[in-house]
């Protein structure tokens, strides 16, 4: 069979397969940007997903029984939920950890527009007692006066001598409520 034969043959199934797939993607994507997002001055949204980060873990030894831990994560934020404030995130957290006394940290949530929300994390640090809260403290754009809290637990996925890390959150949920007409609006809900 010839070149031209060849391409005559397969160029329609080419062309065919191409549109089905953006016509696919044009569906899903188009369906994402109509999930709704936190609306309306006042009421609180609640939220669910997943957070998974790499990053490092410093270790200081206090000890046989005790150590304290400086850690740095960077990953993404999947949420789910039908008033959540976005579909995905950039994460960063910074975190210090003392086995005897807990955990205090600080995360930046960033959206694909580049605004962010601030959150401080507070947990009780052992192995036993793993559960980590964060309150939202603000942001900046549509996230600026925004409050809430959410919570999980973190599970270690990787652990090396060298302190690289990776792990991801279990059973993260929370609320989040807009701080101000302008929060709202930017969120997608209306103004009082």
């Amino acid at each position: 069979m010839s070149r031209t034969a060849l391409r005559q043959r397969w160029v329609p199934t080419l062309l065919i397969s191409t549109a089905c797939c953006a016509a696919l993607v044009l569906l899903v994507t188009g369906c994402a940007h109509n999930a709704p997002s936190a609306a309306t001055d006042g009421e609180w949204h609640e939220f669910h997903g997943t957070w998974t980060a790499a990053g490092t873990r410093n270790v200081l030894r206090l000890g046989p029984d005790r150590q304290a831990t400086i850690s740095t994560f960077s990953g993404s934020l999947v949420l789910a939920g039908a008033s959540r404030p976005e579909v995905g995130f950039r994460s960063q957290a910074i975190a210090f950890n003392d086995s005897a006394t807990g955990m205090v940290g600080r995360a930046v949530w960033t959206d694909e527009k580049g605004d962010q929300a601030f959150s401080e994390l507070r947990g009780e640090g052992t192995a036993d007692k793993n559960k980590i809260t964060g309150t939202f403290v603000g942001g900046t754009g549509r996230y600026a006066g925004v409050t809430g809290t959410y919570e999980f637990s973190w599970r270690f996925l990787i652990e090396n001598e060298d302190g690289v890390v990776q792990g991801q959150s279990v059973g993260l949920s929370g609320r989040v409520r807009a701080g101000s007409a302008q929060t709202v609006s930017a969120l997608g809900g209306s103004k009082p």
